[in-house]
C-alpha cells in the first residue's frame, strides 16, 4: 500500500490559518505521499454560533497567541471587520461548501484555495460566510468554475462525515491534524511540525513514503 497524507481542517479555525505556511510547504514539496484535505465541520452545522462581542474578544485573544507562535498576520482589518460583523453567524458551512466544490473539480488546488479564503478573512478582514466573497476569492485564483458549480447538502454532509470518521479513527483531538496512512493504518502526527521545523517533518514523511 502506498502511503497517503491527510489534512483535517476547518476554514474558520485560527490554528488552521496558523498552519497555512506548513501546509503550503507540504502541498508543494516533492517526494511526499499524495495529500488529501478533509474538512471536519468544526464550526459548521451544530458547531456554528452567533458572533457577538464576547466571542469576538475571545477569538482575538486566541488569535494573538497563534500569531506569536506562527508569525501569521491577524490584521486590524480582520479585528475591526470580520470579527465585528455581529449581524453574521460564525459558521464555516459556506466556506466548506466552496472548498468542497474545489475538491471535486480541482482537488490538487484545495490547499491553495483554503489559504486564499483564510487570507481573505484574517488579513483582508472579509466576511467568508458570504458566498459572494467566496466566489470572488475563488475566481481570483482562476477557479470561477468551482465557484459557480456549487455543492448540495448531501454531498457536503458526506464529505464532512469522511473527515469526522478519519478524526475518530485516529483519535485526533481537533484541527488542524495531519494524518499519515500506511499499510499499518492511519496515525495522527504531532501538529508542531505544521508550525515550525517543517523541513524536519517533510524529511520524515519522505522517509515514510519510501519505506
Amino acid at each position: 500500500m502506498t502511503a497517503t497524507l491527510h489534512y483535517l481542517y476547518d476554514p474558520l479555525c485560527g490554528w488552521c490559518y496558523g498552519a497555512a505556511p506548513g501546509l503550503r510547504a507540504l502541498a508543494t514539496a516533492a517526494g511526499l505521499p499524495p495529500l488529501t484535505l478533509h474538512p471536519t465541520g468544526l464550526f459548521a452545522g451544530r458547531g456554528a454560533r452567533p458572533m457577538d462581542r464576547a466571542f469576538a474578544a475571545y477569538a482575538w485573544s486566541n488569535d494573538q497567541r497563534i500569531a506569536k507562535l506562527t508569525g501569521q498576520i491577524f490584521s486590524d482589518a480582520y479585528r475591526d471587520g470580520a470579527l465585528a460583523r455581529f449581524d453574521r453567524p460564525f459558521d464555516s458551512t459556506p466556506a466548506t461548501r466552496a472548498l468542497t466544490a474545489v475538491h471535486r473539480l480541482a482537488p490538487t488546488r484545495e490547499a491553495e484555495a483554503l489559504e486564499a479564503i483564510q487570507h481573505a478573512r484574517f488579513v483582508d478582514g472579509r466576511d467568508i460566510t458570504d458566498p459572494a466573497v467566496l466566489s470572488e476569492t475563488l475566481a481570483g485564483l482562476g477557479l470561477a468554475e468551482a465557484a459557480a458549480a456549487g455543492v448540495d447538502d448531501e454531498a457536503l454532509d458526506r464529505r464532512l462525515a469522511e473527515g469526522r470518521a478519519l478524526m475518530a479513527e485516529t483519535r485526533a483531538n481537533g484541527v488542524p491534524t495531519l494524518v499519515l496512512r500506511t499499510a499499518d493504518g492511519a496515525t495522527a502526527l504531532p501538529s508542531d511540525g505544521l508550525y515550525r521545523d517543517t523541513d524536519r517533518l517533510i524529511a520524515a514523511l519522505r522517509q515514510a513514503a519510501s519505506a
